[in-house]
Parts: C-alpha cells; structure tokens; sequence
C-alpha cells in the first residue's frame, strides 16, 4: 500500500486560488486541513467539493492556531489567507496590514512554537510596483505603490528574517493575473464583488452585466489597451506542489514568479471571449485608470529551471473555456 503523504494546512483553502491548491494537494495525495474566516471564501465549495475538515477561524487567533497545531499532525502551511482588492487597501490600509502583516505574523510565531518550519506564500507581483523591464524577473526591484503590494512585501521581509534567525524555510511565488478554473468544473472564480477583467467579460456574456468596461484605449501597445499576464489557476496550484515538494525534500528559501511569459491585451482577451461563448459582449471605453501600467508580463524561467514547473493551460483560449465551462454552472 502506498503510504498517506502528511498534513498540509491550508489558509484561505475556501478561496478562488487557495481552493485549486487544495484540489492539487487531494489529486497528490496529501491530507489536508484548510483555515478560513469564511469573509471571501465559499463553504458550499469545501464541504461539497474538497470535502476536507474546515476550521472557521482567523490566522490572527493565536489561541486557535495553537489548538490546531496541537492536534494535528502539520508538517508545513500553504498561506493564501489575504485580502487582495487593490483598490480597497488604498482607501483601507488598516484593514491590509492588520490581516495581512499581522496575521500573518501570528501564524508564523505559532509555527514556529509548533516546531513546524516549511511555508508556502502566496505572494504577488504588486511588490514589484510600476516595472521597469519586461519581462519582470524575481531580481527586479520591488516598490510596490499600494497597501496591498507593501504589505505582502512586508511578509517576504519577515520570511527572509525567520530564515536567518531561526531557519525557517519558506517558497514565495509572486503572481501575475490568476485566471481559469479547473478543467473538470469543480471549482472555479467567483468573488464578491469581483473586479478581475475575465469573469467580468464571462458575466458579461452570460447577460449578468451589462457591459464591460476597457480603462485605456490610447496606452502604447499593438492595439492601444493594457496587456496583462494571464496564468491558469490549476498551473498555480502545481507550481504550489512543486514548492511544497521543495520544501519538504530539504530545499532552501526561494522566491519565484508565476506567469505565462506572455502577455494579452484586453481587447485580445475580450474577443476570444466572444468565440469562446459564442456570444455578443458589449463593451464600455473608460479613460484610463490611474496607477495603470501599459504592460505586466513576468519571466517564469526560474520556477521552470528549479522546479520543474511546466504550465499545461497557457493558451488563452484554454484559460477562458474553463472558466466559461464553471461560470455558466455557477450562474447560469
């Protein structure tokens, strides 16, 4: 008989990327525990679908994180437990930094006392700030220029600290723009509110909104709106094994980014919408907004070289069918 791989603890497991690494960890064998507070996550999602033990509870609730830490058998945490609305950490810091930073500071003292060392961070390329090269490489400079960016940069500081201090070992990867949904259609994208141009351009198709709106027409690309990085959220969730792999085998800190390498501009991304589902999708043209850059693209080559990680879903047309396929289970 093979033998049962050990326990992983999820944080924000009910969430839209958190809830694919969960899939990946089940398909690979592990046993999984995942922590939520339930704020964005779906319940329906992990009791019907993951069908794993959920605690409802905080990272800040040091009391919790030591009874569970007591009474399982954890041998390394995936992090996805942030608030990630760019725009609402502006107008919200507090609120960033508090769940952000300081929660994420009580679960890794409460690792630490735990004697548990190994940590999955979900970071993102918001640290990075306005580029300055394209491709982003994990070497280019990072200054974010938004609370949510600053405070999960705040992290990678404190996971390279730990690392010194008390070596502790953690993964960050850095992502680009998650898209897609399972291929199976178990899970999938579906945030309250939502503000990602994908599922926006899909609910537009399936008639849940009116319009979508396109912020820029006049930026200086091939057709004149922004060009973002897509990656497939089941390619993120196996780079996570990937990383926990290497962790668990003895393998150092790192930081790597998690893209396609390549770009699509809004327009492209809108029109291959419309053949996708088939259908007519009106479109709004705003002014730009600011903080905007024209381009987001980010190398992968280092998750590729040291971990092997190998994208299946980088093709656009992929990316959208899956997500259609689940948007129009969940809301049509």
């Amino acid at each position: 008989m093979s033998q049962v791989k050990p326990t992983i603890l999820v944080t924000g497991g009910a969430g839209y990327i958190g809830s694919h690494a969960v899939l990946a960890l089940l398909r690979a064998g592990y046993e999984v525990v995942i922590l939520d507070n339930l704020v964005y996550g779906h319940r329906d999602l992990v009791e019907k679908v993951l069908q794993v033990e959920l605690v409802v509870g905080d990272t800040g609730d040091r009391a919790l994180l030591d009874s569970l830490f007591s009474r399982l058998n954890i041998v390394a945490v995936m992090h996805f437990a942030a608030y990630a609305y760019v725009g609402e950490s502006v107008t919200d810091p507090a609120k960033y930094y508090r769940n952000n930073v300081h929660g994420t500071l009580t679960l890794l003292e409460a690792m630490l006392a735990a004697g548990i060392e190994k940590f999955v961070f979900s970071s993102t390329c918001a640290t990075y700030g306005e580029p300055k090269a394209i491709p982003i490489t994990e070497d280019h400079p990072q200054n974010p220029i938004n609370p949510y960016g600053a405070s999960k940069l705040m992290v990678e500081r404190m996971l390279a600290d730990f690392d010194v201090a008390y070596n502790f070992k953690s993964v960050c990867f850095r992502y680009f723009n998650a898209a897609g949904a399972d291929p199976t259609g178990l899970l999938g994208e579906d945030h309250a509110p939502e503000t990602h141009l994908l599922p926006l351009v899909l609910l537009t198709a399936l008639g849940k909104r009116e319009s979508v709106s396109i912020f820029g027409t006049d930026y200086p690309t091939p057709d004149g709106t922004c060009i973002r990085d897509y990656i497939h959220v089941s390619d993120l969730a196996s780079a996570h094994i990937l990383g926990l792999k290497h962790l668990l085998e003895g393998g150092d800190s790192a930081v790597f980014n998690l893209g396609n390498g390549s770009g699509f501009s809004v327009t492209e991304a809108i029109e291959t919408a419309k053949v996708v589902t088939g259908r007519e999708i009106q479109v709004q043209k705003c002014d730009r907004r600011p903080g905007d850059p024209p381009m987001l693209v980010g190398s992968s080559d280092k998750a590729r070289k040291i971990l092997g990680w190998q994208p299946e879903y980088s093709d656009l047309n992929n990316i959208l069918s899956h997500a259609w396929k689940w948007h129009q289970q969940r809301h049509g």
